[in-house]
């Protein structure tokens, strides 16, 4: 039984990994809604128990509007993708969809905006500092 045990987490990813896969194509061939654009689905949840999939995308447009009609249209279409899915995945639990909007893209792109600014704040402070040590120094 103990040999079981250590099994089960990785079977969980490679089930979540088959998903986005699956998704992935479902959505760029499949799905006809005009709420869904051109979407990446960055990862892949599932729970233990294969009852739950909680499904993280990322978009080009990030807009509070934009990102809520993508939402509203996946959801929309979630039991039209959980049912193909049940056609490509052979696991006896298929889970419900649930998708979230992936801000970690947009948040890396404003701290490393951050970094660059600070860097570039940093480097005119070394180069203003000989020149105030000269000052100093005659």
């Amino acid at each position: 039984m103990a040999k079981h045990s250590k099994n089960i987490p990785q079977r969980g990813q490679r089930v979540a990994d088959q998903i986005q896969r699956d998704l992935s194509e479902i959505i760029a061939f499949e799905l006809k809604d005009p709420r869904v654009g051109m979407i990446t689905i960055t990862e892949v949840q599932v729970t233990p128990d294969y009852a739950h999939a909680k499904i993280f995308f990322t978009m080009l447009k990030d807009s509070k509007e934009q990102v809520k009609q993508t939402v509203d249209g996946l959801s929309a279409a979630a039991g039209y993708m959980r049912g193909q899915l049940g056609k490509r995945l052979h696991i006896h639990t298929l889970p419900a969809l649930h998708f979230v909007h992936d801000t970690s893209t947009a948040r890396g792109m404003e701290l490393s905006a951050l970094i660059d600014q600070a860097n570039s704040t940093r480097s005119l402070d070394d180069d203003q500092a000989p020149a105030e040590e000269k000052k100093d120094g005659e």
